[in-house]
């Protein structure tokens, strides 16, 4: 389980395709404290340290991610949103998430306010995912509160901490971004519909 708190960005340094698969390789602050079988989240998705060497580890991202996550569109050189699994013994600072992306959204509109910017995003409804006034949604791994919400778009506000710290600061206009929904949205959801 993560929290929807970036700890660091991690560089992408290199992509190898291997079958229907995607290896991707980082580098990151804390790659020297990665293990074999940790769980990492590169922006909000959940993926697996399979190897590290030097000061690159590498995960790997299957067919069924690749559809429903931007990773398929990394290049070399970007950076992604890291979280490390949330310690049980720790702080819960942001909101519940699972690191399984349920889809993405486009950016299209970018508004820099007088000390803070918002974005809004728009999705395809027909998936079924909602968001609601106030409550939370993960974009690229980020936890944020909703603001604007409507039946396929919402907007987020954004502070200059996670501004700077966050690749909030590469998007813009048209760029996709991984999208989790509020796990407790999607089970009122689930069990309304199948009234």
């Amino acid at each position: 389980m993560f929290t929807g708190i970036i700890e660091t960005l991690g560089k992408v340094e290199k992509l190898e395709n291997e079958q229907d698969n995607l290896h991707i390789y980082c580098s990151c602050a804390f790659t020297g404290e990665l293990k074999i079988d940790q769980s990492l989240a590169h922006n909000g998705v959940c993926l697996t340290v399979v190897d590290i060497k030097n000061n690159v580890y590498k995960v790997t991202a299957i067919k069924e991610t690749l559809d429903k996550t931007n990773l398929g569109a990394l290049k070399v050189n970007d950076v992604v949103n890291l979280e490390r699994c949330m310690p049980a013994n720790g702080r819960f600072d942001g909101h519940i998430v699972q690191g399984h992306v349920d889809q993405t959204a486009v950016c299209v509109e970018r508004q820099e306010l007088n000390g803070s910017w918002m974005f809004t995003f728009k999705y395809d409804a027909t998936k079924g995912n909602i968001t609601v006034e106030k409550g939370s949604v993960t974009i690229n791994g980020v936890s944020l509160t909703v603001v604007n919400s409507k039946d396929d778009s919402f907007s987020v506000c954004i502070i200059p901490y996670t501004y700077e710290h966050t690749n909030f600061k590469n998007i813009k206009t048209e760029s996709v971004v991984n999208i989790e929904f509020d796990i407790v949205g999607k089970y009122v959801s689930k069990l309304v519909n199948r009234k």
